[in-house]
């Protein structure tokens, strides 16, 4: 995969911020592994738009699970309207959206080219961690008996004679 291993606690993460992104139709996906070359983040995230709404759509997206895994976010900037750029900085992840033009202008991949490429093939494969043991139903006749219904007693006025 890279250099760091498969028990990153990061990477369950960095797996779900692939798999919106690959679901909303980013192109050109490539994460990086910066961790022994950058004080700043362990993963860049790079991703290719079609169009400024397909950037935005992708950045929502992204939102979106760092908020579902409860990951704060350090800064976002989407730049103005037509910048082509969008980043999301969410510390040990920071992910960059491009439109086609300016993933070529800015060409991150050459700047970090002695960085690690990560296998997604490999990273979607991981398995998820083991969910805990449910805490086993207790059964038993008690618990499965209904309460029985209070029947009402019909009263009937006697008329005076």
């Amino acid at each position: 995969m890279s250099t760091k291993s498969s028990s990153d606690p990061i990477l369950p993460l960095l797996k779900q911020i692939v798999v919106a992104l690959q679901d909303k139709k980013a192109g050109d996906l490539r994460v990086l592994d910066v961790s022994a070359k950058s004080t700043i983040t362990d993963y860049l995230v790079l991703a290719t738009g079609t169009s400024e709404p397909h950037l935005r759509a992708l950045r929502i997206e992204l939102e979106k699970v760092l908020d579902s895994a409860k990951t704060p976010i350090a800064g976002m900037d989407a730049g103005t309207y037509g910048s082509g750029w969008t980043v999301v900085d969410a510390y040990q992840i920071m992910m960059h959206l491009f439109t086609p033009e300016q993933r070529q202008n800015y060409a991150l991949e050459k700047l970090w080219k002695d960085a690690g490429d990560v296998n997604l093939v490999k990273l979607l494969a991981e398995p998820k961690p083991a969910a805990k043991a449910a805490a086993p139903k207790k059964s038993g006749k008690a618990s499965l008996k209904k309460a029985a219904p209070v029947k009402k007693k019909s009263v009937t006025k006697k008329k005076p004679k």
